[in-house]
């Protein structure tokens, strides 16, 4: 019997329960996957938490984005074989040495991409992808503001933004988180710890604001997020790591400058095969023409991922975290 973390009861890290979980067999369309690397993220810690609901309750094993081996296909599967080399970002379920999975949620990865590389960025790097590509379109001569710039989406969307031609400022929350996404495509960088944001931005676009804030913190940067915005602006809000927004007047939108708002997340902009395909292709691009650097920057045996989540909650880490399995 293989193990996985499995999730009995919300909570800390500590509900993480190590332990025998039975796999089953592919059944048609499916295929069972060995895992080489799991991706860790932040919404991981939603659902354990019990902020985001599991598909079919408790328990469940959480995880939403690994890669590894094909080790058996079920019947009709024809896109795959046994040995395949393969990532995704979703279906719940990563945080397990083998998985039963839909094909149709499998890309195949590049000879030229590791296994390991490919689970720490499938959900990160797709979320890039549609942010900055589709979300809001990103073009030469925007000015963006990216929360949370030191983490995994983060230093992912600060390369592809400047590759973009943006000019890109990130919020961060120390000296080193600073130094770190000024290696990866940030222009202007701004520690909220020690400055007021919303100041800087004005400061920094002569007072013209951005045109785009992209932001995965949400309570701590919300309302202030719009006082960022060009009239018109954009604020896609993807997250929020640091609690839930509060309800709010949906006028302020337009007392502050006539703004939109979205609450985009990824699965939508992956439901098609079609898009999922083009989103990995585009992201295996970026990553293959060294455009897009990703660099793993913590490593954790998958049995001890309740230390992981400890450590991503008390932002000990920075970037691209997996588990070796």
């Amino acid at each position: 019997m293989m193990k996985a973390n499995v999730v009995s009861a919300h909570g800390g890290p500590e509900v993480l329960e190590w332990r025998g979980h039975e796999t089953g067999e592919p059944g048609p369309g499916e295929v069972l996957l060995r895992h080489v690397a799991v991706g860790l993220n932040y919404i991981d810690v939603y659902f354990r938490t019990g902020l985001y609901a599991a598909p079919n309750g408790l328990p469940f094993v959480p995880g939403n984005e690994g890669a590894g081996i094909v080790e058996a296909v079920g019947d009709g599967v024809t896109s795959l074989k046994q040995g395949d080399r393969v990532a995704y970002a979703g279906p719940i379920g990563a945080y397990a040495e083998m998985r039963v999975i839909s094909a149709d949620r499998l890309v195949k990865v590049p000879d030229s991409i590791g296994l390991d590389e490919a689970a720490g960025m499938m959900l990160k790097g797709m979320t890039a992808e549609y942010l900055l590509r589709r979300t809001f379109e990103v073009k030469p001569g925007d000015t963006i503001l990216f929360h949370a710039a030191a983490g995994g989406v983060g230093l992912i969307a600060g390369q592809w933004a400047k590759a973009l031609g943006a000019t890109v400022i990130g919020t961060v929350g120390s000296k080193e988180k600073a130094e770190l996404a000024a290696a990866n495509g940030y222009d202007h960088l701004i520690n909220y710890r020690d400055e007021d944001f919303v100041e800087r931005v004005k400061d920094t676009t002569g007072g013209k604001g951005v045109d785009v804030v992209y932001d995965s913190v949400g309570k701590d940067t919300f309302p202030g997020s719009l006082d960022c915005l060009r009239p018109r602006g954009t604020w896609a809000s993807f997250g929020q790591s640091s609690g839930p927004i509060d309800p709010f007047n949906i006028a302020i939108l337009s007392q502050k400058g006539s703004l939109f708002a979205t609450r985009p997340t990824l699965f939508t902009y992956i439901a098609s095969r079609a898009e999922l395909e083009a989103s990995a292709a585009a992201l295996f691009d970026v990553v293959g023409s060294g455009t897009v650097k990703i660099r793993i920057n913590q490593r954790y045996p998958l049995s001890d991922a309740a230390r992981a989540h400890a450590d991503l909650e008390a932002r000990k880490t920075t970037g691209t975290t997996v588990f070796d399995v």
